[in-house]
């Protein structure tokens, strides 16, 4: 095992190798006294693991941490020190270190440095297994979106030729061929738009990151502008509070009000639909509802909503694929926030997400 120990006194020094070698381990080492021999050395070397006596003439251990992380090093570093108070060790444990040794307690130093060591594995393997994740996430889109793409033409041509057959052979044959002839469009179209919406959810976040302050009074106003004959039809009023500017990107913004809207719209119940859209400061982020009154969500529904091409009624009920919500899922999450449901059944509905606040001071 190769150390980089950060200590000023070679009689430390040496105890501190020694009480590694009773422990076990054969260690090789090398060390540092100033931040400058310190920075020289992790550049040069590769360590397994940074001793660090906690006061130095100029510098202390923790800036081992702190130097560690900015030059982007995962090493794991444990502090030796003659006197540490027990807050001042929970505070430097809160900010990196990985544990904190007296030196007349040495012995304690070889199982430190295993725990140590062990935890700094299973952070690898849940790093490897993010990225391995991510890029598993990135494969499944890409092949989304080629196989939407790719889709689209031949399935064109199915709905064309099967909308042909029916105007032309419509009463022609008998009642059971009409009715086949039916399914036969019916399928299409719907596969039609099924693909349509996948396409669109491979989109998302497709074109790198377009973030800029955005006003979301006007990524509204832009989604209802989408919406008006079905604000117009169901005779919705929308009342929207000031809304605050948020780093974003505005037309996925305005697709997930969009979408939240039109959902009010679409399942709205007796009465014309309601809806209100705020925002409420909370923190460092900015909560955003949109709440309606129609026919509400049952709260053992509230996160199967959000799972793609889940529906909880039928297209002869309502219409659609059952995409909106995860569109906004994955745009809300894009943008750094989280999005859920409040809802009972029957009692309408309120549709909350997060979005980071940005520091008025800037």
């Amino acid at each position: 095992m190769r150390v980089l120990v950060v200590e000023d006194d070679p009689a430390d020094v040496e105890l501190v190798l020694r009480a590694l070698r009773s422990g076990g381990f054969d260690p090789v080492s090398d060390v540092a006294q100033t931040e400058a021999d310190f920075l020289d050395r992790i550049r040069k070397n590769s360590y397994d693991a940074v001793l660090a006596d906690y006061n130095l003439p100029t510098w202390n251990g923790m800036e081992a941490v702190k130097l560690l992380r900015r030059e982007g090093l995962d090493i794991p570093v444990v502090l030796v020190s003659g006197a540490l108070g027990e807050l001042k060790a929970v505070e430097c444990i809160k900010q990196g270190a990985a544990d904190y040794v007296l030196k007349d307690h040495l012995p304690r130093l070889p199982e430190s440095v295993r725990r140590a060591l062990r935890d700094q594995k299973l952070r690898g393997e849940h790093r490897q297994a993010q990225e391995e994740l991510a890029r598993s996430n990135r494969d499944l889109e890409q092949f989304a979106y080629v196989a939407s793409h790719d889709l689209q033409e031949p399935l064109r041509m199915v709905a064309i030729y099967t909308q042909l057959l029916a105007e032309r052979y419509q009463g022609k044959l008998d009642p059971e061929a009409d009715k086949y002839i039916h399914y036969a469009v019916d399928g299409a179209l719907r596969m039609q738009t099924l693909v349509q919406d996948l396409l669109t959810f491979s989109r998302v976040g497709r074109g790198g990151n377009r973030f800029k302050l955005t006003d979301c009074n006007e990524v509204v106003q832009s989604g209802l502008k989408n919406l008006q004959t079905s604000i117009v039809q169901s005779g919705a009023q929308i009342h929207c509070e000031k809304l605050p500017s948020v780093l974003a990107d505005g037309s996925l913004l305005a697709q997930v009000f969009q979408n939240l809207i039109g959902n009010a719209i679409k399942f709205r119940g007796s009465e014309p639909p309601v809806i209100r859209v705020t925002a409420k400061l909370q923190g460092k982020e900015w909560v955003f509802s949109v709440q309606d009154n129609g026919i509400g969500i049952a709260p053992e529904h509230a996160e199967i909503v959000f799972v793609i091409f889940k529906r909880l009624h039928t297209r002869a009920e309502y219409p659609g694929s059952g995409i909106g919500l995860s569109i906004c899922k994955k745009i809300i999450e894009q943008h750094g926030g989280r999005i859920w449901v409040e809802s009972q059944g029957g009692k309408g509905s309120t549709f909350k997400f997060t979005l980071p606040a940005q520091d008025e001071r800037r």
